[in-house]
């Protein structure tokens, strides 16, 4: 007698939290209830795409890897204000064809900025009916809203992003260490901080060298910022998080701090840990992104510090724009926008380097779901375990993926990986244990306390 299973994956590499073995993985009600053996009872049923008597799908996916979905907090979707940018209909349906399963969206660059409640039910009832992924918001911190933060956060957003530089957008402006203080005294909340020190960044002149952009950001204005942001999290307790480290120097203080006691985490990004600027051609404007791609050495310490734990996970910084923005025609990096664009490539590029590096499939799976996941307070999400949402991935480790631009997700395909053979292939994507087709949004809106 087969239990009344929704859906029945078996596989010879389902990533588990203590590692990966065979095991069958059993789906009822959007949830995992069982985890059996790879031979068990509720595999007797199993063929290609069989629907045995109940409407049970049971599928053996043989030796393609089963990984949670990824959860990836850091992602720009833009909508509505600029959604000729992105939206969120083309980045989550980009997040699903990558093996992400769970976003958390920035405050900008959409109009409005979501730093206020207003602001949070405009921008959720753009997403209403397009998300093809779970979807949850990042509040913002912004010169006058100190009183919106709490509302903000009882409402349900996962945090507060907060700049202390030139965000890019007027309406998002930057805020300095008195701020950022009286915010994470206002409110109990994990505060998310783009550091970079505006004393020490230098006005980039037009240019199409890579390296003159790289010059006007140093490494000291990334450990500047960082030193500011620790103090204020040690001065008033609060949780804080260093967005997108580019600048391995940065991390002794880090590792001080933690071992000080102050509430500090750590993130960076497919493009700091695949790219270095060597191998930025001049007038690539697709490479650009703030803080910048340094060398390669800086690359290997970067890599060190996440084999170490001072690096907490791994997520995409996602910030598109439209092609004339990044200004291709040009290659003015001082001109051009910058963000990479990278929500449906994350996986295949930091496993092609990371197996490269000798890493495991785990290990990668540990830095993009369940990390990300635990650090936004989502113990559902990023796991495969009874009782998680059964957001699964199957994934081929061995396939060779081409990086084709036409091939992508994302509204604007601009991608500095063009052409660039990747290790690993997403050949499937299941969300609540429903596949995802691309074409029925079945993404929910996720709050900070779980609902």
């Amino acid at each position: 007698m087969i239990a009344p299973f929704d859906l029945v994956l078996r596989s010879s590499q389902v990533m588990l939290p203590e590692g990966p073995r065979s095991a069958t993985v059993c789906v009822a009600g959007g949830r995992i209830v069982e985890i059996l053996p790879y031979e068990s009872a509720a595999t007797s049923a199993i063929g290609d795409g069989a629907r045995p008597e109940g409407g049970m799908v049971g599928e053996d996916l043989g030796d393609l890897a089963l990984l949670p979905g990824m959860v990836d907090t850091h992602v720009h979707i833009n909508e509505p204000g600029r959604t000729e940018w992105e939206g969120f209909a083309t980045a989550t349906r980009a997040a699903a064809a990558g093996g992400v399963t769970t976003i958390v969206d920035m405050p900008l660059n959409s109009i409005p900025p979501t730093t206020s409640v207003d602001a949070l039910t405009i921008k959720q009832a753009a997403a209403t009916g397009q998300c093809h992924v779970d979807v949850g918001f990042w509040g913002g911190v912004v010169p006058d809203n100190r009183d919106d933060l709490v509302a903000l956060h009882e409402a349900g957003v996962f945090g507060f992003k907060a700049f202390l530089i030139d965000s890019g957008v007027p309406e998002f402006p930057p805020v300095g260490r008195a701020t950022l203080e009286a915010a994470m005294r206002a409110v109990d909340a994990l505060f998310v901080i783009h550091a970079e020190d505006p004393s020490i960044v230098r006005t980039a002149f037009a240019s199409s060298a890579y390296r003159d952009f790289l010059e006007s950001r140093p490494p000291a204005a990334e450990d500047s910022a960082i030193a500011l942001a620790i103090e204020a999290a040690r001065a008033t307790g609060a949780r804080a998080h260093i967005l997108h480290l580019s600048s391995a120097t940065a991390l002794p203080a880090l590792r001080a701090a933690r071992d000080g006691g102050v509430r500090v985490t750590v993130e960076s990004c497919p493009h700091y840990l695949t790219i270095d600027a060597d191998t930025i051609p001049d007038g690539a404007t697709a490479f650009k992104c703030c803080p910048p791609i340094r060398d390669a050495a800086n690359q290997d310490r970067l890599w060190q510090g996440l084999a170490e734990g001072d690096i907490d996970i791994v997520v995409s910084d996602h910030s598109p724009s439209t092609a004339d923005l990044k200004r291709l025609d040009t290659g003015d990096f001082a001109a051009a926008w910058g963000g990479i664009a990278s929500l449906q490539l994350g996986l295949p590029l930091v496993w092609t380097a990371a197996s490269a590096r000798g890493h495991s499939l785990s290990d990668v799976v540990r830095w993009m779901a369940r990390r990300p996941a635990d650090l936004v307070g989502l113990p559902h999400k990023g796991r495969i375990e009874v009782g998680a949402d059964a957001d699964l991935v199957a994934f081929d480790p061995t396939a060779v993926l081409t990086v084709d631009p036409a091939r992508l997700a994302h509204r604007n395909p601009v991608t500095p990986y063009a052409g660039q053979e990747l290790r690993g292939v997403v050949r499937r994507t299941w969300l609540r244990g429903v596949a995802v087709d691309g074409v029925t949004p079945r993404g929910r809106f996720l709050r900070r306390d779980g609902a």
